[in-house]
């Protein structure tokens, strides 16, 4: 009988959790579609339990058109009111909005910067991603200088539901910040 890979103990044994875990979080995200995608589910994860907002992604997907920040950006106040019916999303109203908004805004930094992803690796001394050393969860920090610096300038752009946690959250997901336990089996290069 083989042993189980290690992996960090946030994903529990949840199957939904584990694929997360072991086929996505943390590894780099460069296409805007993606890292949109992330952005959205982040910010309407706020207050929740991350596993919660996993479990309606597929309603997010079909509700915020593949995440297509375009045509998300194009959504009017007839299309809020519609997903405030929808439950297959979280049906709150500033965060359906926001959305909206920060798909409007996520439009105008990539037609600044090329793409969201340059926008974000800017951040980054050397636009290198950071791959941390991380001994056990609780050395895990809740936000960073990086996080506090991208938040702010998002803040300051419109962008809603995006404090320096979530930003956090995003730059882990999206895997601009390796923080995969010493010895998980995805840490660092071992899953890609």
């Amino acid at each position: 009988m083989t042993e189980a890979p290690r992996r960090c103990a946030w994903c529990g044994d949840d199957p939904l959790y584990v694929r997360y875990h072991d086929e996505e979080w943390g590894r780099p995200v460069t296409d805007d579609r993606t890292l949109f995608e992330l952005l959205t589910l982040e910010s309407a994860q706020a207050g929740l339990a991350w596993i919660t907002v996993l479990r309606k992604r597929e309603g997010y997907r079909r509700a915020f058109l593949d995440f297509d920040y375009r045509r998300v950006a194009a959504m009017t106040e007839a299309d809020e009111e519609r997903l405030r019916q929808d439950e297959g999303i979280v049906r709150n109203r500033l965060k359906i909005h926001a959305a909206i908004v920060n798909a409007r805004l996520f439009g105008d930094i990539v037609r600044e910067y090329g793409s969201f992803h340059a926008y974000i690796m800017t951040f980054f001394p050397g636009g290198r991603r950071i791959v941390r050393d991380v001994p056990d969860e609780s050395a895990v920090p809740p936000s960073s200088a990086i996080s506090d610096a991208v938040s702010k300038d998002m803040r300051r752009r419109g962008f809603r539901f995006f404090g320096t946690t979530i930003c956090y959250a995003f730059l882990q997901a999206a895997g601009f910040v390796d923080d995969h336990v010493n010895g998980c089996h995805c840490k660092g290069a071992a899953c890609r």
